[in-house]
């Protein structure tokens, strides 16, 4: 028995009661029970079960009747559990799903009929929904007995009963195809019943199905109201309509393909009168030395579409839309007075006379497409604009002959003349005289030059890949849509419209003259137009043609140097990549976005005034001069302008400004920005060298700055910033080598930045005895970063004299004992809660104590020291411990309940017994790192584990 997935559900058919899809089904075979299938599955035993059941056939055969018609009165359907046979089986073998189906054999009104589909896409159901003349064709219904006696579970114990009205079964049943409608249909007789009915069966779709013509006629009187027949790809289909025309007397669709259809089949169409739409694909038409005469009367559309055939002829009074793309025939004869629409894309056998007759005979004719008919004229053209006089759309694409001088056709709205290697500058002239032209596609006309219109209903143009055009002018008070590309020497465009609002020329690298009268235009893309001059400027500013210009993208403008933009309405530019640009003046109170990256030789800018909420200057490293005036500004990035010498800044509601590497930036400039943008809060001078004590004086105009950075500067005085600042919360002096201790005196003496929770003096000349003082007094610090302090010494918290080097912490004279812990008492509310000491070279010791009160030290960082020997830490909240690269430690003591992270990467001195006494009191350690730790075996963490039962992860080298 083999099963192959069913096809994909088709969403254009789902939910239509007249759409159907393909009934499946493979040669005969008796079926396999379920019995037998726990029995091995073979062939033989199924035959054989199939003669027993033949045998038993008569006994059981009225009690099957019995059940069959209860069921179907009371409308359920009876679902088994697995592994149970039913009393009553269908045609389609359900076993290999663990259940079995219900099969009642139906009246002789009935017709059966089987599809088979092709061999990629075969199925073996055994399917038979119709039993033909009351035969019952599955010899497992007469089993009853034997299925219901086999030692198989009580079906009354695990049967599932489903009430469905005939109603609520029918609007099920119109979401599903013809092929699943069988496979419902095999269940139950209600449910046989519903799938039967006529509203699905209207639409057969057989494409790619091998059919047989018994089967195929056997439908059709089945179904003799059938609307729509496609048998594209049926084997013989020509010989299943010719049998079975008689019952297609409602067929209005047919769709055929991928055969031979002979003069009789077209004859034979006129016994279907409702006929309105026939297509043939890829067939050969007749006998291939006579004419194929297509004559019904009651035919609205035709489609020949890649047929072959020696000659054609077409008589349909009612024809509107006729179809012979890429069909290979010699001559065709038309005689369709009511043709609208006639189609002979790529009939490249058809000679220019042929073209001519066939559409001269169609006075209403109003839609042609001869496009890649190679031999067509201008002749032509002349006789069917003076024939067709209502012709409206015509594509002439790829035909090397036609230049369309001379052409008349004043009701053409829709004209493609692609690849028209004769299409000049003085077709122009013709073209204009189509005064109703909407659409016109002028692609690859490689001798054309130049386009000058003037038309007044012109929507949509297209002009792609001209190699010699140099000038564009368009007037047109609807135009919405221009398509320029690839047009190498094109140096000159005017456009005028009303309904422009997008225009996009990019990449006309010759383009130097820009003409705009374009009222509603929004959005204009001019990218990579090498050659546009500053001039252009104006055509965007107010008065220039453009009111309602919202977006302009001038990127990778290399010729504009001066760019001066005054616009009301401007609210996106782009300007990335315009290196020549060294000036850039905006009045643009809108404008929202600007984007100058690449903007490498900007020398003086201004936004007097924008519109902006933020500025990034920092990628114009030239720029000297700025002036900003933005008053919804509130980032501005000046990072990297090292030449910046002059900044006038006016941003009332700026919050952050970041000056770091303006190393002209002077004093005066500083507090000019602080008198006019009194909110900011961040303020970043890193490197900026020439600010002195004037300019830090201005800045107690800043009434909310919380965060100083003057890392890299040369200040030695930073009484100015205790002054101005009081309300500093974060302050930087990273790499200050000039500050000296006393420079730090009114932190810890005079309480000054009461506020101050974040202090970097990483890289500073700051001595051991200020280090010290700063943690002792500054109580609110919670982010202390020491990085790379060559003058730390070490760092022990808690004791009298820190000053030595060499003294222990527990030598202090004794009388001093009383008052330290007076001290220690009263500043036991240390808010510490990162210390940052990595990269300290001449740290030897760090000692931290329970008395020392960091009851917040939540992370240390002494990463690189290499001369650090000793660490003593009692921390109660410490979880991070990094002491990775410390490769003179050879004292470790921790007594740390919550730390859960300890890095010893590379401590080379630190031995196996050490790391253990410190982690036994670390209860909730879960990370060690012991990485390059050469006196440690890797090979055996045991001890490491039964030191602290609460490690997850030990990080080592492979290598002991």
């Amino acid at each position: 028995m083999r099963w192959t997935v069913p096809h994909a559900w088709d969403h254009e058919a789902a939910g239509s009661s007249r759409t159907v899809s393909r009934i499946w089904e493979a040669p005969h075979a008796p079926p396999l029970r379920l019995r037998d299938m726990w029995n091995g599955g073979h062939a033989d035993s199924g035959a054989g079960a199939a003669v027993d059941a033949a045998e038993e056939g008569e006994e059981d055969d009225e009690d099957g009747d019995e059940d069959g018609d209860r069921d179907l009165q009371s409308k359920r359907a009876k679902v088994r559990g697995f592994g149970e046979e039913t009393p009553q089986h269908s045609g389609v073998n359900a076993s290999f799903f663990g259940f079995e189906t219900t099969h009642f054999p139906g009246s002789d009104e009935h017709v059966h009929f089987k599809l088979s589909h092709c061999a990629e896409n075969e199925l073996n159901f055994g399917l038979s929904l119709f039993p033909n003349d009351g035969v019952n064709e599955n010899p497992r219904d007469a089993n009853v007995d034997d299925a219901e006696n086999s030692g198989g579970r009580n079906s009354e114990d695990v049967e599932i009963r489903m009430d469905l009205s005939d109603d609520l079964l029918h609007l099920i049943f119109s979401f599903l195809g013809q092929r699943d409608l069988c496979k419902a249909g095999a269940s139950c007789k209600q449910w046989r019943s519903a799938s039967m009915h006529e509203d699905f069966w209207k639409c057969l779709k057989f494409e790619n199905t091998r059919i047989s013509l018994q089967n195929f006629v056997d439908i059709c009187h089945r179904y003799p109201n059938v609307t729509y027949l496609n048998l594209s790809s049926v084997p013989h289909a020509e010989l299943l309509v010719m049998e079975a025309i008689t019952c297609l007397r409602h067929l209005k669709t047919l769709t055929m393909g991928k055969g031979q259809l002979g003069e009789s089949f077209f004859q034979l169409l006129s016994e279907c009168p409702l006929l309105t739409t026939l297509t043939v694909s890829d067939a050969s038409l007749g006998s291939g030395i006579q004419e194929v005469t297509i004559n019904h009367d009651g035919l609205r559309e035709l489609q020949i579409l890649k047929c072959r055939a020696l000659r054609i002829s077409v008589r349909c009074s009612q024809l509107q839309i006729l179809s012979l793309r890429r069909t290979g025939m010699a001559h065709v004869s038309l005689n369709c007075p009511q043709l609208v629409e006639l189609d002979f894309q790529s009939c490249h056998k058809l000679s220019d006379n042929a073209i001519r007759q066939a559409a001269t005979a169609c006075p209403l004719l109003a839609s042609l497409d001869m496009s890649s008919c190679s031999c067509v004229t201008d002749e032509t053209l002349r006789e069917i604009a003076n024939s067709c006089p209502n012709l409206s759309v015509l594509d002439a694409s790829n035909c090397p002959n036609i230049s369309f001088e001379s052409v008349r056709l004043a009701m053409l709205i829709d004209l493609r003349l692609l690849s028209c290697e004769g299409i000049t500058s003085a077709s122009m002239t013709a073209i204009a005289y189509s005064r109703l032209l909407e659409a016109l596609q002028l692609d690859n006309c490689s001798l054309l030059t130049s386009v000058s219109l003037d038309l007044p209903h012109l929507k949509n143009i297209s002009l792609v890949h001209l190699r010699k055009f140099a000038e564009l002018t368009l007037r047109s008070p609807v135009l919405s849509y221009i398509k320029v590309s690839r047009c190498s020497v094109l140096h000159r465009v005017s456009i005028t419209s009303n309904a422009l609002q997008k225009l996009v020329l990019q990449k006309q690298e010759s383009l130097s003259s820009l003409s705009l009268l374009c009222n509603n235009l929004i959005d204009v893309d001019l990218s990579d137009c090498e050659s546009l001059t500053n001039a252009v400027c104006e055509v965007f500013s107010d008065g220039g043609g453009c009111p309602m210009l919202r977006s302009l993208i001038l990127d990778n403008c290399e010729s504009l140097s001066t760019v001066e933009l005054n616009s009301s309405s401007m609210v996106n530019l782009s300007l990335a990549g315009c290196r020549s640009m060294t000036l850039l003046k905006l009045s643009c109170p809108n404008l929202q976005k600007v984007n100058l990256d690449g903007c490498d030789h900007l020398e003086r800018a201004s936004f007097c005034p924008v519109g902006l909420e933020s500025l990034n200057l920092g990628i114009c490293p030239k720029l000297k001069v700025l002036h900003v005036e933005a008053p919804k500004m509130s980032l501005l990035e000046l990072k990297g302008c090292g030449v910046l010498s002059q900044a006038s800044i006016n941003c009332p509601r700026l919050a952050s400004l970041d000056a770091s590497f303006c190393r002209q930036l002077m004093d005066d400039s500083l507090s000019q920005t602080a008198e006019a943008c009194p909110l900011i809060e961040n303020l970043i001078l890193s490197s900026c060298i020439s600010i002195d004590r004037n300019g830090l004086s201005s800045l107690h105009c800043l009434h909310k700055l919380t965060l100083l950075d003057l890392s890299y500067t040369f200040l030695d005085n930073l009484k100015p910033v205790f002054d101005s600042c009081p309300q500093l919360k974060t302050l930087k002096l990273s790499a200050c080598k000039y500050l000296r201790d006393s420079s730090l005196d009114a932190l810890y003496r005079e309480s000054a930045l009461p506020m101050l929770v974040e202090l970097d003096l990483s890289y500073s000349s700051i001595g051991q005895i200020a280090i010290e003082e700063l943690l002792s007094c500054c109580t609110n610090l919670v982010n202390v970063n020491l990085n790379g302090c060559t003058n730390l010494l070490q760092l022990v918290c808690g004791s009298d004299d820190c000053s030595s080097g060499d003294m222990p912490v527990d030598v202090c004279p004794t009388d001093s004992a009383p008052v330290r812990s007076e001290e220690i008492s009263e500043r036991s509310d240390r808010l510490l809660e990162v210390l940052n000491c990595t990269g300290c070279p001449n740290i030897k010791k760090v000692i931290i104590p329970s008395v020392a009160t960091y009851l917040h030290l939540s992370k240390i960082n002494l990463n690189l020291s290499t001369n650090l020997k000793e660490v003593d830490l009692t921390c109660s909240n410490l979880y991070s411990l990094n002491l990775s690269n410390c490769s003179s430690l050879e004292v470790l003591k921790l007594d740390c309940p919550r730390l859960t992270n300890l890095q010893l990467l590379a401590c080379t001195m630190l031995q196996e017994e050490e790391i253990e006494s410190a982690i036994s009191l670390c209860s909730a350690l879960e990370i060690l790192n012991v990485n390059s730790c050469s006196k440690i075996n890797v090979l055996d963490f045991s001890r490491l584990r039964a030191a602290c039962p609460s490690l997850k992860r030990i990080q080592s080298s492979l290598i002991a």
